[in-house]
């Protein structure tokens, strides 16, 4: 990835948006594509179209740039993101978070499915990301860096938006869904795990294990760019005599029933924003 890709790819999606600024992002991962339809349109543009870009190769993901208005909000809406175990490199999943940021966003907001290793928390349970365990085998800062995007050696210790996770949280407690704030682990697929490394998942501290989002809050953090990182509880993998089988068309189903919750959270935050 270059800056003049960069570049080119931020000149593309503002020619074909005008003078529409986006004042926040939302990747929307597995099951998550419905909050794309309480988006009033602004217009639509293909991934194969967008210089640098990768493409979805995922049958859940659409695979769009969406931007128009939120809950009163100018929004962007990756629908459809990318994944490590679909070949492509940690710089090419997360080159859309850095034009995102060129394309003017304060906040992003990150969705995605997970299998939970904490018993307390069930399928179809909201989860707020705290902190990570990085365990995918890239890093999208490998490489020469760039001193106007972010330090060589940006500190993660803060990667998560405390305020934000807070806020969230005590919104949740209102609406009275249960809402936990946890740590994911991030792997890179595409098999879910056997039960030992269930087992070794939750020894080593992690609430939820995934596939994604990990990449993308390193870029953000390296851009600092403040990022809020929520996700449904697809399926429970602890404890260990509790794990059934599972199949992408059962976690997609899971995740569509507890989507209308993690929606409503998200529509009840976003009023409260302030645009900078």
């Amino acid at each position: 990835m270059t800056a003049e890709l960069l570049t080119q790819s931020i000149l593309f999606i503002k020619s074909q948006t005008g003078s529409f600024v986006p004042n926040f992002g939302f990747i929307l991962g597995t099951g998550l594509g419905d909050l794309a339809k309480e988006i009033e349109c602004h217009c639509e543009i293909p991934y194969q179209q967008i210089p640098g870009f990768p493409v979805s190769t995922v049958a859940s993901h659409a695979g769009k740039l969406i931007f128009g208005t939120l809950y009163g909000k100018h929004v962007v809406a990756m629908s459809g993101r990318f994944h490590y175990y679909e070949g492509y490199s940690a710089q090419q999943l997360t080159f859309p978070v850095r034009v995102l940021k060129g394309l003017g966003i304060q906040q992003l907001f990150i969705s995605s499915a997970v299998g939970s290793v904490n018993e307390q928390m069930n399928a179809g349970d909201i989860v707020i990301i705290k902190d990570h365990i990085n365990l995918i085998p890239d890093n999208p800062l490998r490489g020469p860096n760039r001193e106007e995007w972010g330090p060589r050696f940006p500190d993660m210790k803060d990667a998560y938006d405390k305020k934000m996770n807070a806020r969230l949280f005590q919104i949740g407690k209102e609406l009275q869904f249960p809402v936990h704030q946890g740590v994911y682990l991030a792997l890179q697929g595409p098999n879910l795990e056997t039960a030992a490394e269930y087992l070794f998942a939750h020894r080593m501290g992690a609430d939820v294990i995934g596939m994604s989002t990990v990449p993308e809050v390193i870029v953000a953090k390296h851009i600092q760019l403040p990022v809020l990182v929520t996700c449904i509880v697809s399926n429970k993998c602890f404890p260990i005599e509790e794990i059934e089988e599972t199949t992408l068309e059962n976690v997609i189903l899971t995740v569509k029933k507890a989507e209308p919750k993690l929606a409503l959270l998200i529509q009840n935050l976003l009023r409260e924003l302030e645009i900078l």
